[in-house]
């Protein structure tokens, strides 16, 4: 993945709240898991009920700051408001202090229907408080030792307090772009002590869904991914159901011409008699831009797809609206899923739809999902290693989810090495719901020529058939990953760390030991042998991602992850029920227990 370390300051925060209606169809995924579920009668939906929610628990941030650690000198900023069906409420804050932004200071505070402060989730347990905050490093040598640090050119240094690891720094963060330490000159974000001048952290911007690491292996061993997608049909006839209306701008569905999953019909937008363009309106705009072989890091800076036809793409590459038909059907598939299963309207539920760019640099092997554009960036592949663009659709839910991730718990790696490979449980199991709500995608996209399954990057062409694989993570040889906990997932390197989350939801949805699901075979080992049977994947995916979104913060590792799904599912059908049985079992199968919990973050 390529994704930000640390977010540059956000100058301005959208406050969203589930309404009544979309709370149960989210919180429940599907219609067997509403009906398990117990929630009281949802409270009539006002547009002051998000505002309401946020002053209380500002208010009880402040009034229980032994729990909190909200200080007198901290001011918290609200990112997410969500009311549940019962009243209950969980607001989702960032925080600065002396005014100054504040690393790993974020926390989410739960509330009652009647608004009486009830608990807290935050990211680290340590009083924030910085005595002085005039730095004696200037923000010129700041940007001065990042550039060099990261090989780049240095924009603006600011002022942060950097609580991370247990620290209160003042800190310069920088964002360095045109990094020659990045993958397709990106950027990366670095954050200097104001006093020492040390590195405290050097991150790539961009979330890339292969490794550093992994694509050194894949030359090493001279294996070329060259996917056969054997799927050259011609497009479908398109209808247009904007035929006679009376003005343009208006909806209009087309057909495009896959790489990987045939003929496909596209909500596309008439602009003219015979003119459409490649984007969404029934989906906030969706759109996919060319990026004409440059490295855009900006979407308007892409050249829209046209067509006077309303057919796009060849299922080949010597039509530059080919990767754009995977990419849009990818992202509508992704948004489809996330409305269809938890009513989350967009990535970062503000109703907006996604963006990407295909044909993003110059022999650029890899896709990524960029926080800066807010959109995917596919690359066209290097033509060695990589010989398609990896516009797949599993990879494009898992890059989306991030951004999911990074408008909720905004989960974030310990550390970041040179190359930028990322390390550490929060990292892991960022990976490892990138990967689940991947699979999910195509669950429930359900495309014949892209069949369901609980394989990531099956359709990339690697050797050992897939890149991870969520029954049993041990057979992916290629990172390494893990079936279970140890402590050396503390500081082991996310994609092969992120096994144990995602081992752990594929016992809950399906359980241990062998069988077939979809044409394909399964056989998930458990930690001692023991027996875990699934509760379903509408249901076990209703948990992770109600703990993801209300009991996951930046810091969470997998016994938090285990305290946040036993929570979800407690909310969601009780703390007796079998449902809430099986999460702790699940988790046990892959070694993480209370009993083994670490007593402080490593």
């Amino acid at each position: 993945m390529r994704r930000p370390h640390i977010r540059r300051h956000r100058l301005a925060i959208a406050v969203a709240v589930t309404t009544a209606a979309t709370f149960t169809a989210g919180v429940a995924g599907s219609a067997s898991a509403s009906s398990a579920a117990s929630p009281v009668a949802a409270p009539s939906s006002s547009t002051s009920a998000p505002q309401k929610a946020v002053d209380a628990a500002r208010a009880a941030a402040y009034a229980h700051a032994s729990a909190t650690g909200v200080g007198k000198k901290d001011t918290l900023k609200a990112t997410d408001a969500l009311v549940d069906p019962d009243g209950r409420q969980h607001v989702r804050f960032i925080r600065t202090h002396r005014g100054l932004p504040v690393l790993g200071g974020d926390l989410v505070v739960h509330l009652t229907a009647k608004s009486a402060y009830e608990s807290v989730t935050r990211a680290y347990r340590h009083q924030v408080d910085v005595s002085d905050t005039d730095p004696k490093l200037s923000a010129g040598e700041a940007r001065t030792k990042a550039a060099g640090v990261a090989k780049g050119h240095a924009g603006e240094a600011e002022l942060v307090v950097d609580a991370r690891e247990n620290r209160t720094t003042l800190a310069y963060r920088v964002q360095v772009a045109d990094s020659r330490t990045a993958e397709a000159g990106g950027a990366r974000t670095v954050v200097i002590d104001a006093a020492t001048g040390a590195v405290l952290s050097n991150a790539p911007v961009d979330d890339s869904f292969l490794s550093p690491t992994v694509q050194a292996k894949l030359r090493a061993r001279g294996e070329r991914l060259n996917p056969a997608t054997g799927l050259a049909t011609p497009a479908a006839p398109a209808t247009d159901k904007a035929a006679g209306a009376a003005g343009f701008p208006s909806a209009a569905t087309g057909s495009g011409a896959s790489f990987f999953v045939g003929s496909v019909p596209l909500s596309t937008t008439r602009t003219a008699q015979k003119s459409y363009t490649l984007k969404d309106s029934t989906r906030g705009n969706t759109e996919t831009r060319d990026a004409g072989d440059k490295e855009l890091q900006k979407f308007t800076a892409g050249k829209a797809f046209t067509s006077t036809t309303n057919r796009w793409g060849n299922s080949t590459t010597s039509n530059r609206a080919t990767a754009a038909v995977d990419a849009q059907y990818g992202i509508s598939s992704t948004l489809d899923f996330y409305k269809k299963a938890f009513g989350r309207k967009g990535i970062k539920n503000d109703g907006r739809g996604a963006h990407a760019l295909v044909h993003f640099g110059k022999k650029v092997g890899n896709a990524y999902w960029s926080s800066d554009c807010g959109c995917m960036l596919y690359g066209d592949g290097d033509g060695k290693t990589f010989a398609k663009p990896l516009v797949v659709l599993d990879v494009t839910g898992h890059e989306l989810t991030h951004g999911v991730v990074d408008a909720t718990a905004n989960l974030q790696p310990t550390r970041v090495d040179a190359e930028g490979n990322q390390f550490g449980e929060p990292g892991s199991l960022n990976e490892s719901l990138a990967d689940i709500f991947g699979s999910s995608v195509e669950f429930s996209t359900n495309n014949p020529k892209n069949p369901p399954n609980y394989l990531m990057g099956e359709k990339l062409g690697l050797d050992q058939k897939f890149l991870r694989r969520l029954d049993k993570p041990s057979l992916d040889k290629l990172e390494g990953t893990v079936d279970y906990w140890s402590k050396a997932s503390y500081d082991a390197e996310v994609h092969a760390g992120s096994g144990v989350s995602s081992h752990a939801y594929y016992l809950l949805a399906e359980g241990s030991g062998k069988k077939t699901i979809g044409g394909v075979a399964y056989d998930s080992p458990t930690y001692k042998g023991s027996k875990v049977t699934g509760i379903g994947r509408s249901k076990a995916t209703a948990i992770f991602y109600r703990a993801l979104t209300r009991y996951m913060v930046s810091t969470t590792d997998f016994h938090d992850a285990r305290a946040a799904t036993l929570h979800a599912a407690k909310d969601l059908y009780g703390a007796g029920s079998t449902e809430y049985k099986t999460v702790d079992k699940a988790w046990s199968a892959v070694n993480v227990t209370a009993a083994n919990a670490p007593t402080a973050k490593h």
